[in-house]
């Protein structure tokens, strides 16, 4: 088969939607190598992220063959290419396709990473919000196919759009492969020492945004083992300021260090080091950084009220995402007991083969072959 993505995230973002992308394919590649992935996307970032993926001789990059303008070549242009091409079945990662795809006999699947801008508009733009609505409806009406990261993503995708349920197929995502490697004392050493990181601390990894919810963390931290740091890995967006109020205001400032613009080669080992990961987001469409948690072999904490849970699985803890005493009192209660922790940490390790690669791509592959048929 010829298959064609929606490949803007796969050759320009370097985390979120650019690591499902770049996975999703690679893998795809890699298990069905009978078969060619051609990727589609208006440009391509320098960067070794990306260069590294299209190496990979049944991966080929597609840009834009298209007098228009080239914001437009997504929706419209596209698809004189992928005629061209003779593209089987076509896949939109990130929550469209273009307009008319099915016109021109060419089966299309789309994945939706959740609806959260419907959930909780209040963290989008008025525009923004507008205009991820408009596509994602578009494209779970007009795809033959909807693939929903999770059981909650499906769920929503049933209540706000009224899908039938037999339309949608619910894939999970894996984490990159290395955080999945054993651990190299060697290079922790060279991390800790560059990073100036503390010997005990407990983790928090993702934009650090009202949604995300670090505030929790921060109010809970002032009741958790003293002997214990914060690391906080993520890009800052305004939220960060409030958050630096409640810091100073709790007098924690040297318990707690803030990472930005790390490369991604040190994230493993930062994860693999810490004793605790505490993910208190309000809502996710399905939460990778628990995964590379427990791939790192260390205990999980999450919130409740989406799919953390789903993610984590029942080995892990959970709380309810206002409630920094719950938090606090959990905390302490991992770090006080080895017993437990080695636990969730064996437990964790049993839980998370379910998001092995080679087991996601072939239920991608499987429905794409029911799909077509």
């Amino acid at each position: 088969m010829n298959i064609g993505f929606d490949g803007k995230r796969a050759a320009n973002n370097l985390t979120g939607l650019g690591n499902y992308s770049r996975s999703l394919i690679g893998q795809l590649a890699r298990y069905f190598h009978q078969n060619h992935y051609f990727v589609y996307s208006p440009k391509i970032k320098d960067h070794p992220q990306v260069s590294s993926f299209f190496e990979d001789a049944r991966i080929t990059l597609k840009l834009p063959q298209y007098a228009g303008p080239k914001f437009m070549w997504r929706s419209y242009g596209i698809k004189k290419q992928l005629l061209k091409d003779k593209i089987t079945l076509f896949h939109g990662l990130s929550q469209e396709i273009p307009l008319g795809l099915k016109a021109t006999g060419i089966k299309s699947a789309v994945t939706i990473h959740d609806l959260i801008y419907l959930r909780y508009p209040q963290y989008y733009k008025p525009a923004d919000r507008y205009i991820y609505h408009l596509k994602a409806r578009y494209a779970c009406i007009n795809s033959d196919r909807i693939i929903a990261i999770s059981e909650c993503t499906k769920r929503d995708i049933v209540e706000l759009y009224q899908i039938a349920p037999s339309k949608i197929e619910v894939i999970y995502q894996s984490c990159d492969d290395a955080f999945k490697q054993a651990p190299d004392l060697s290079l922790h050493q060279r991390i800790r020492a560059e990073y100036q990181l503390p010997e005990k601390y407990i983790l928090n990894v993702g934009t650090v945004e009202p949604r995300k919810n670090l505030m929790l963390i921060i109010k809970a931290l002032k009741d958790i083992d003293p002997g214990y740091a914060l690391v906080v890995v993520g890009k800052h967006q305004p939220y960060a300021k409030l958050v630096q109020q409640e810091i100073e205001r709790l007098d924690l400032g040297h318990r707690v260090i803030f990472l930005q613009g790390l490369p991604f080669s040190a994230l493993p080992s930062i994860y693999q080091m810490a004793s605790l990961f505490i993910y208190p987001s309000y809502y996710e469409g399905f939460g990778i950084p628990i995964i590379e948690a427990m791939y790192s072999n260390i205990p999980v904490i999450g919130a409740t009220g989406s799919c953390l849970e789903e993610a984590g699985g029942p080995d892990s803890l959970y709380v309810h995402p206002e409630n920094p005493e719950e938090l606090a009192e959990q905390s302490n209660r991992i770090l006080g007991d080895k017993t437990l922790q080695q636990h969730m940490k064996s437990m964790g390790q049993l839980y998370v083969q379910k998001f092995d690669n080679h087991l996601l791509a072939k239920q991608m592959m499987d429905c794409y072959l029911k799909t077509l048929k």
